[in-house]
Formats: C-alpha cells, sequence, structure tokens
C-alpha cells in the first residue's frame, strides 16, 4: 500500500487549484480524471468581478481577483507559464439608459474599481452607444492552464487517469485500492449525483453552449465584447462566442436552439459574414445561493466535498481552494456561506 495525505477526486477547477494548494505546501497527493473533458475544460476563462446584466459586484470580488492574481504567479514558478491574459471586457451598451446607469454605479464604493467612466467605441461590432470597460477584468487561457498542469501532475506521477471506483473506497480505514489516505477531496462538478457520499448536495447543472467561428473581418484583438454573450479571440484566428445558460435541456448532446440562439445574438453583434466551426458544451454546477458548497461528510470526517463553483469557476475554485485546505489543515472554520451545513 501506498500511504499519501490526500485523494482528489476531480480534474476541474475545484480540483486543479486545491491541488495548487497542496503543492505549495509540499503535501503528497494524486489526483484522479477520467479523461473527459469537464465544463471547466469548455469554459470561456472569463475573469471578471462585475455583474454585467445589472451592473452590481459580488461578495469578496476584489479579494478574489486579488488572490487569483497571486496564484497565478505561484503556479507559474513550476510550469513556467502565468495563464493571465490581459484582455479587459467592454460591455455593450444597449441605449442611454444603460450608460446612465453605469455613469451612476460607478460612484459606488464598491464599484469605483470596476467600472471606467470613459466609454470606448469599438470598430467592426455593433455598439452605438459605444462601450463600459471593467477594470481588472481578463481572461485565464484556459487550455493553457489545464495543458500546463496535467503535464505537471504526469510529470511527477501524481495522475490517475481513470474513473473513480466508489465500490473501492474503504471508508473505515481510509484506502482506495492500493492506496491509504488521510484525506480525499471530491471535486466532480454535476459527476457528484453519482457520488454515494455526497449525492444529496443541491447542485443543479446547468448546460452552457458556445460556438468557435471564424470571421470575414477583423476586430480588436487584445479585448473581450459582451453584450449578450462574450465574444474574443482564440487560437487558429477563431473567435470564441458564448455562452449560453440552460437548466432544462440537460440531455448530452448538442442543442440545435441553443446554437440558432447563439448565431442570433452574434449576428445582432458583428455586422458581416462568418462561419461557424466548432460547437461545444458543458454543465456548470451551480446553486440556488449562488455559492460553492464546501464541507466534510456528516460521518466521515475526512471525506470532502468542494463542488458548486457555477459560472465564476475560476474566481471560486481558486479563492475557496485555500478556504478549504485551511479548514483540513489549520482547523480554521469555513466561511458560513460556503459551508455544507447550511442546508442542515
Amino acid at each position: 500500500m501506498k500511504n499519501i495525505e490526500y485523494i482528489i477526486v476531480g480534474d476541474g477547477y475545484a480540483g486543479l487549484f486545491f491541488a495548487h494548494q497542496l503543492i505549495k505546501n509540499n503535501k503528497s497527493f494524486v489526483i484522479f480524471s477520467e479523461g473527459r473533458k469537464s465544463a471547466s475544460q469548455v469554459s470561456a476563462g472569463i475573469i471578471n468581478p462585475v455583474v454585467l446584466k445589472k451592473f452590481t459586484t459580488f461578495w469578496k470580488a476584489q479579494e478574489q481577483i486579488d488572490f487569483l492574481t497571486q496564484t497565478l504567479e505561484e503556479i507559474k514558478s513550476y510550469t513556467g507559464k502565468n495563464y493571465w491574459i490581459g484582455s479587459s471586457i467592454h460591455r455593450i451598451f444597449h441605449d442611454e439608459n444603460e450608460q446612465n446607469l453605469w455613469m451612476k454605479k460607478s460612484g459606488n464604493e464598491d464599484l469605483s474599481g470596476f467600472l471606467s467612466q470613459n466609454f470606448e467605441h469599438i470598430d467592426g461590432v455593433k455598439n452605438d452607444f459605444d462601450t463600459g470597460k471593467v477594470i481588472q477584468s481578463a481572461r485565464l487561457d484556459v487550455s493553457g492552464f489545464f495543458n500546463g498542469l496535467f503535464d505537471y501532475f504526469e510529470k511527477n506521477e501524481l495522475f490517475v487517469k481513470e474513473k473513480f471506483d466508489y465500490t473501492q473506497l474503504d471508508v473505515k480505514v481510509s484506502s482506495y485500492k492500493d492506496l491509504t489516505f488521510k484525506n480525499i477531496i471530491f471535486c466532480e462538478g454535476i459527476g457528484v449525483k453519482e457520488n454515494p457520499y455526497f449525492s444529496v448536495i443541491p447542485i443543479n447543472p446547468n448546460k452552457g453552449h458556445h460556438i468557435k467561428v471564424k470571421l470575414s473581418r477583423e476586430i480588436p484583438k487584445d479585448i473581450t465584447i459582451k453584450k449578450k454573450h462574450f465574444l474574443f479571440p482564440v487560437n487558429d484566428g477563431l473567435h470564441f462566442y458564448g455562452g449560453t445558460y440552460d437548466r432544462e435541456q440537460l440531455h448530452h448532446h448538442i442543442d440545435d436552439s441553443a446554437v440558432v440562439q447563439l448565431v442570433k445574438g452574434l449576428s445582432e453583434l458583428y455586422p458581416h459574414d462568418f462561419e461557424v466551426k466548432e460547437v461545444n458544451f458543458g454543465f456548470r454546477p451551480t446553486v440556488k445561493d449562488r455559492r460553492p458548497i464546501i464541507g466534510n461528510h456528516p460521518d466521515y470526517k475526512n471525506l470532502y466535498v468542494f463542488n458548486g463553483l457555477g459560472a465564476r469557476g475560476i474566481l471560486n475554485g481558486c479563492y475557496f481552494s485555500k478556504s478549504l485546505y485551511d479548514c483540513i489543515e489549520e482547523n480554521i472554520p469555513l466561511h458560513a456561506e460556503v459551508d455544507i451545513n447550511r442546508f442542515k
């Protein structure tokens, strides 16, 4: 039997950011990956401290941005790359009322560091009322982030490329096949519904589609444009446009209606020809109160869940990975807002 301190089950943002905490603190671990692309891996990678529908911010937004910036620099120390892309979001205004609301909100103490008071016009897209820039917004190089960390795991023999088999887990002696462990962290997204220890947690799948398109005329490459959805350049001369939100159509194939919605939305934004080259979808694990679910099993105290990151997977995954680590290793209580016990 091989003895390790942690097993991580799941290879999305929750699992990888928690793995970073273990690397940083010299803890032994392995991470289980089914080899299927998670919702995290097909996500847009948007880093955004503002709710762009209402021009509001959210709980601990500045702390989360600051902590992510620090964490990506730490990850660079062993992958050799910082995956932050400094591509600010520019929100297209629908009318003068939105301009006025943005300007009013930009004077609020909690938003003044996020909403630029200088409106900008963008060439190549429809923006009759200009755009507002979200300060401190950016994107994560999603493919680079996952490839870089997966390569590190493989080189250091931390990667187990197989589906975790719950029947092989002996919770009484803390063992799994030929491994004994101190703690196990389940970071499975919507896969938690199959987990016999945490299947009852109130995770709701939210299906999101995006398309990758070939534009016939260039648009600025150093920004992320937002109207109904996000538009920004990716590899191979393509642009990402998405993503949708759907809590009803939860089957595991592409919804034609979602593609129609995206094509229509892009047509309203981009007044030139474009060609859809690729369609992807994933299932975000969401929670009704829009807070992650973190904590241990009521009977098996060294079994933990880290889930419910929702549409802000990068910020939530990064920030609360340390909260979970500190809870386990330093006995620091979790925030009540994210503690699994709030559902008792």
